[in-house]
């Protein structure tokens, strides 16, 4: 595929040398001419040196008619304009890297869908998530990068006998803003029908919005489990989107953050956590907020080596369970050894976001469900398409294809059988392998 990088710092230099390991044709612009040289020494890429906002550099990195365009310079103006301005040009598909929360918040102005951006991805974000995903869901995969964050993914083990075992799903009255997407069950995963049944034992998924999942699975379970209590040292942007993420009825959140003035904010922002102005890198702090009876602490103060220090502190003192964030790939070996249960790489994130945005025709971006054979795939609704000709209980879907959401304009809902798909609209849909094909020929146009 051809890939033009926009940003030639860390992130952009390291996103050009995975792609290239990949076999991509990639092409690097950055203002900043010994960045320039530098790449042109060591990557097999082409360079343009300009500034990435500038429709001449855009023309001369020939964005025209690019497989995707990755804008990732230090500037969010920057990336969110050159990114706008590479999807207008041609390219197709756009991604703009951000920084500060407020290009995600959607309630005051909808930056991804005003400046026709396919994706706004924060480094910080993705980091937060793939936390959360360890203290929820471990193993699974990490959903909230789809629907804008607007749908909860909640996996559910069926470990006690309650009225909805044995009965099949079409006779759960489950709500119509919640659904079963998948049942792993005895090292087989695949998608809920409505004649599955649920059995001891399963581990089922539930997608929809966070206040009627909890609902269901209150009706799916005999007994809520106790709250569990997160620290979270660092209240930088992973520290602020973590707690975000987990702050509510299932967990209680404590936060601490050495700034004064970023503590003031948090407490503003977070009024379900509690903030702590404290350095969580002194065992003295964390042996007075009483981390040693956590059952998450995370470190993610934006430094290697204090959340690994912090990490081992925690460990030492009695936390349960252990995470950091660590960047440094050489890191990545002595962590485990150190009593560190989860490391993340924001890298590695970052990665897997990228990969799988290499696709063609009307798939968006795709990722695994744990255990293999279903994928998850953001799928854009294209003018013409079959799948706007009739409403889904009439499309000719596949049996194992579920279309769990519908993103339109300003707002994203559980798809239900009678909606109808419009051009312009994003759908999630699980899907198996096997009808992968299938599924896509609904949402290809004139055969791509």
């Amino acid at each position: 595929m051809r890939i033009v990088v926009l940003g030639g710092g860390t992130v952009g230099t390291w996103i050009a040398d995975l792609l290239c390991r990949h076999r991509h044709s990639v092409t690097v612009v950055d203002n900043n001419p010994s960045h320039c040289r530098l790449i042109n020494n060591e990557l097999d890429v082409r360079v343009v040196t300009g500034s990435a906002s500038q429709s001449a550099v855009l023309f001369q990195s020939d964005v025209i008619g690019a497989d995707l365009c990755l804008a990732v310079t230090g500037d969010d103006e920057v990336n969110i304009v050159a990114a706008s301005m590479a999807k207008a040009m041609g390219a197709r598909r756009s991604i703009a890297r951000i920084y500060g929360p407020v290009f995600h918040d959607v309630s005051t102005f909808d930056y991804h869908r005003h400046f026709g951006i396919d994706r706004l991805l924060s480094l910080e974000h993705l980091t937060a998530m793939e936390l959360a995903r360890g203290i929820r869901n471990p193993g699974s995969v990490v959903l909230e990068h789809f629907a804008r964050g607007e749908l909860e993914v909640l996996e559910v083990v069926m470990e006690e006998t309650t009225k909805a075992i044995g009965v099949p799903l079409k006779n759960l009255g489950l709500p119509a803003t919640v659904r079963i997407g998948s049942i792993y069950r005895d090292g087989r995963l695949w998608i809920a029908g409505a004649e599955d049944v649920i059995e001891l034992n399963d581990r089922i998924t539930l997608i929809g919005n966070r206040q009627d999942v909890d609902s269901v699975k209150g009706t799916l379970q005999k007994k809520e489990g106790r709250r569990r209590s997160v620290v979270i040292a660092g209240g930088g942007e992973t520290g602020y989107h973590l707690a975000r993420s987990l702050q509510g009825d299932r967990f209680s959140v404590v936060l601490m953050e050495q700034s004064s003035e970023r503590s003031e904010f948090l407490a503003q922002h977070l009024i379900k956590s509690t903030v702590v102005h404290a350095d969580a890198t002194r065992r003295a702090v964390l042996e007075e907020e009483r981390v040693g009876s956590a059952d998450f602490f995370i470190a993610c103060t934006g430094d290697d080596e204090n959340n690994i220090m912090a990490g081992v502190e925690a460990r030492d003192i009695g936390a349960e369970n252990v995470m950091a964030v660590v960047s440094r790939p050489d890191y990545a070996n002595v962590v485990g050894k150190l009593g560190i249960d989860l490391a993340v790489s924001p890298r590695d994130v970052l990665a897997r976001q990228i990969l799988g945005f290499l696709n063609t025709g009307p798939v968006i971006s795709r990722s695994t469900l744990l255990g293999g054979g279903v994928g998850v795939y953001e799928i854009e609704v294209l003018p013409g398409a079959r799948a706007t000709e009739h409403v889904l209980a009439n499309l000719h879907l596949p049996e194992h294809c579920l279309i769990a959401a519908v993103m339109r304009e300003d707002f994203v809902k559980v798809a239900g059988a009678d909606d109808r798909l419009q051009a312009g609209d994003v759908v999630v849909a699980l899907i198996e392998d096997s009808d992968i094909e299938t599924t896509l020929e609904q949402f290809r146009v004139n055969g791509r």
